[in-house]
């Protein structure tokens, strides 16, 4: 983690590669608030900072989540030019989980000439397995 970090010009101190990782390891989009219950040992103030870090270096996504604010996806891509991993994410109304489903590739979308196009996000909303089988 910590060669991803210099890599991309951020300079790899505890919290970051302890956010880093924890972003890593979710394996989906985290909220401000979860990433603080997961990280006890840091104060909101740094987890912000170390987020807007990864995003000015293009190590996370920012989701726009459903009236939750954001949440922060770990790229699997690390390149600045282009994005391979935008992908389709599904939001439990039940849960308030964010979902990747990595194999499923954002639909290409016709954008009219004289717009550039720096991101996009697609958001699917229902309930997950878990909640309908009750287990949430």
């Amino acid at each position: 983690m910590e060669k991803i970090l210099l890599e991309h010009g951020v300079k790899a101190t505890a919290n970051r590669l302890m956010i880093a990782r924890t972003l890593a390891d979710a394996h989906r989009p985290l909220s401000m608030t979860e990433l603080e219950d997961m990280l006890e040992t840091i104060d909101k103030s740094n987890i912000f900072r170390a987020l807007q870090a990864f995003k000015e270096a293009h190590l996370v996504h920012v989701l726009e989540d459903t009236g939750e604010g954001v949440r922060y996806e770990f790229c699997h891509s690390h390149t600045e030019g282009h994005d391979d991993d935008l992908h389709v994410h599904f939001y439990c109304e039940n849960c308030h989980k964010t979902y990747c489903f990595e194999d499923t590739p954002i639909p290409a979308v016709e954008i009219p000439e004289g717009y550039s196009v720096t991101g996009a996000s697609y958001l699917v909303k229902g309930v997950c397995p878990e909640c309908r089988k009750g287990s949430c």
